[in-house]
């Protein structure tokens, strides 16, 4: 006699428990016609309903917050973006703060860079502080009392730097200075000659774009002996170009482009014109064949004719 205890024989598996496990993976469509099953089933951003592929745009399955996921978008976009300007002209778009360029910037096409120190915004041409003589200008916003100061100790530096450069002039012209150039035609031209000859440089500078110099260092630029050497520059390079590959082919230590002060930075002196060459400038339109540059080191910004 079988006991009454035991429990009753266990359901066997059906395609109904499994039609469960197949609901828990997808969804059914929630347009009234459909309730199709779905396994990747596509949600309506408007209603917040789910569908199938059938019935997944607003149209297909009459949504009755038709639009409302488009409206949201374009309303997010028009408040995070700046509306276009038309044709860019001097009473609707600003120009670069350098007085002689004339880009427009923060257009489409040209971004405009502001500068920290004197509170003004430059072109991409424009932007570094040697390129719109930032040293010279007063900071826009800047109280009374600070320009005051600041053009004050500008003047200070100005004249600090000057003192030492006429001081390097005097002690250093034996050692540093050339000796003087030939005073004939023919002298010169063998002497340019002679220095096509032994000077050095990228081979890749064209021969009429050549510049062919004279370059020394300082004593003080480095700790070895007074380098020097003869070598040619593009004269289409600008002044900085040229000073980098100089301090290359003299091994000199160049921290120009690491953020440092004015005591840690290398000018260019050239010694025909007596004065330090600009960052900026043309290499073409300051020097010539046979001239003699000289890298000097903390000797604050350049100066015109100081000497």
């Amino acid at each position: 006699m079988a006991s009454s205890s035991q429990p009753p024989n266990p359901e066997p598996q059906t395609f109904t428990t499994m039609d469960k496990d197949l609901e828990a993976i997808g969804a059914h469509c929630q347009y009234s016609y459909c309730n199709v099953l779905d396994f990747l089933p596509f949600r309506c951003e408007s209603c917040r309903g789910t569908y199938c592929l059938e019935h997944r745009t607003e149209t297909a399955h009459k949504c009755s917050h038709a639009g409302e996921w488009a409206a949201r978008r374009k309303a997010a976009t028009t408040s995070s973006t700046v509306p276009l300007r038309g044709k860019p002209t001097l009473a609707t778009d600003t120009q670069c703060s350098h007085p002689v360029c004339k880009t427009y910037i923060n257009t489409l096409t040209s971004t405009g860079v502001g500068c920290p120190t004197c509170n003004r915004q430059y072109c991409l041409k424009h932007r570094l502080k040697e390129d719109h003589a930032c040293s010279t200008l007063v900071p826009l916003g800047a109280r009374q009392a600070s320009i005051a100061s600041a053009q004050t100790q500008s003047m200070e530096k100005a004249k600090a730097a000057l003192g030492r450069l006429k001081m390097w002039g005097k002690e250093k012209q034996a050692a540093v200075l050339p000796k003087p150039k030939p005073s004939t035609a023919a002298s010169r031209v063998i002497a340019l000659n002679a220095l096509k000859k032994n000077a050095k440089g990228d081979d890749k500078i064209p021969l009429d774009k050549r510049v062919y110099l004279y370059v020394e260092a300082e004593a003080n630029t480095t700790t070895a002996k007074l380098p020097k050497g003869e070598f040619w520059y593009s004269n289409e390079w600008s002044v900085g170009r040229m000073l980098d590959a100089a301090a290359k082919n003299l091994q000199v230590q160049n921290m120009n482009n690491r953020g440092g002060g004015e005591e840690e930075k290398l000018r260019v002196f050239h010694v025909e014109g007596g004065r330090l060459l600009e960052f900026g400038e043309k290499v073409g339109d300051v020097v010539a064949n046979s001239n003699t540059v000289v890298l000097l080191r903390g000797i604050g910004p350049a100066i015109p004719n100081p000497i």
